[in-house]
């Protein structure tokens, strides 16, 4: 279908050119067109401009965006969509008092998530998480990441890993998917022998059948090492996984470094930073991902994002949807905490959920920008002051019509 957006009050985020990503002070900057149009064709975008340089053209539908802002998709470069259950019953035990190791040493947390999905079948597993991936694309979600991480065994975590490829073919999501064995120690094994699975079973199983383009590990104290971290994602590099990796969520505990030495796309959490870990940054390739929904549903400190915006370094915003600590994939508000809690101006916090996390995810060269040749994933905000208005308003829902891959996403569409 070929599709002309008229009228659009602001047309957001137009590169002629995309960059690789944005970084320091370049992230403040958010290029818009006013009064604008935007023209796809055959699912790609095939131009834009300014209304009164609009060709002749002969569109299958016609939208009018009069006061409306087009913006590209969000792309959350963070998920752990796939679970079998909530759970709110920690929710409760949090406003209690107890900590996130506390909920994990009485039988709560990742384990918990791993003991339901392990009961739970592929296709109710399947069933729940369509749910979620269609309230995502309606908050504006036009690509995903999605994680493993609650099988903790090898049948499990391939299940897991299998869905989340059946999302991408069920719904307009572009999915990429993660292996994170390496989540949590089940209560089975030992350290040694959880991670010899994982390196001499797990991996070559998710290589075998293509379920996994990265490889991930909870670095934090109580959870992995950063000794054990290097060796399973260097276990993964030879298989073909490229690594992400949770780092200093809880603590400062070496994930960071050991994913700038691994060679990692990107380094994820980020709520305890100091110097150190923001030089180790600079000059590599590593995108830093900022959770902001984690940070608020723990209480814990936020992401340090001004301190790592002056040194230079380019920052991805991620929801990190997850029935433990972050039960939340709308992006929008995403954009909200990263102003509110972490200081970043719209511009920035736009950029880092459309650019900066297409990188994340290595679909820079396709996603994340209103740029010629493109794949066609943008939505249409309701009427609206101005672009700032996104993030200022946190409770409203301003998307008002989505387009995945060149094709309107009907209301109730599933």
């Amino acid at each position: 279908m070929d599709i002309l957006i008229k009228n659009i009050k602001q047309l957001v985020q137009i590169r002629s050119q995309s960059p690789k990503w944005v970084a320091g002070k370049d992230m403040a900057e958010l290029p818009v067109l006013d009064n604008a149009y935007l023209y796809i064709k055959n699912g790609l975008i095939s131009d834009y401009g300014v209304m009164s340089d609009l060709p002749q053209l002969t569109p299958d539908k016609e939208i009018d965006a009069t006061n409306k802002f087009v913006f590209p998709s969000f792309v959350d470069s963070h998920t752990h969509l796939v679970y079998a259950a909530s759970r709110e019953e920690e929710f409760v035990d949090k406003i209690k008092g107890l900590s996130y190791q506390e909920i994990a040493a009485k039988g709560g947390g990742i384990l918990n998530s791993a003991k339901k999905l392990q009961q739970t079948s592929e296709e109710e597993l399947l069933e729940r998480a369509l749910k979620r991936a269609w309230e995502v694309i309606g908050f504006g979600t036009g690509a995903i990441e999605i994680k493993s991480g609650y099988g903790l065994t090898l049948n499990d975590e391939l299940k897991m890993l299998r869905v989340a490829k059946r999302i991408g073919e069920e719904t307009p999501l572009t999915v990429k998917t993660t292996f994170l064995g390496a989540h949590a120690f089940p209560k089975e094994y030992s350290r040694k022998e959880y991670i010899k699975l994982i390196k001499e079973e797990m991996i070559p199983a998710v290589a075998e059948e293509r379920l996994a383009d990265y490889i991930d590990a909870f670095c934090e104290e109580g959870f992995f090492t950063v000794e054990e971290t290097e060796d399973i994602m260097e276990a993964g590099k030879a298989y073909g996984l490229v690594p992400k990796i949770h780092a200093n969520q809880l603590s400062i505990s070496g994930g960071v470094q050991v994913g700038v030495k691994t060679g990692a796309i990107s380094v994820d959490h980020l709520e305890a930073m100091g110097d150190a870990e923001i030089d180790a940054l600079k000059g590599t390739e590593v995108m830093p991902t900022l959770l902001p929904g984690a940070a608020f549903y723990l209480g814990t400190s936020f992401p340090p994002a001004r301190d790592m915006l002056k040194a230079g370094l380019p920052l991805a915003l991620a929801t990190d949807y997850n029935p433990g600590s972050a039960p939340c994939g709308k992006m929008p508000f995403m954009l909200s905490l990263a102003c509110i809690k972490m200081k970043m101006t719209p511009e920035e916090a736009i950029n880092a959920a459309t650019i900066n996390t297409a990188y994340a995810i290595d679909l820079a060269d396709t996603h994340g920008s209103i740029t010629k040749g493109k794949i066609a994933n943008v939505f249409i905000s309701s009427e609206m002051p101005s672009y700032s208005y996104m993030p200022y308003s946190f409770g409203a829902n301003l998307i008002e019509q989505v387009i995945l891959n060149g094709e309107v996403i009907e209301p109730g569409q599933k």
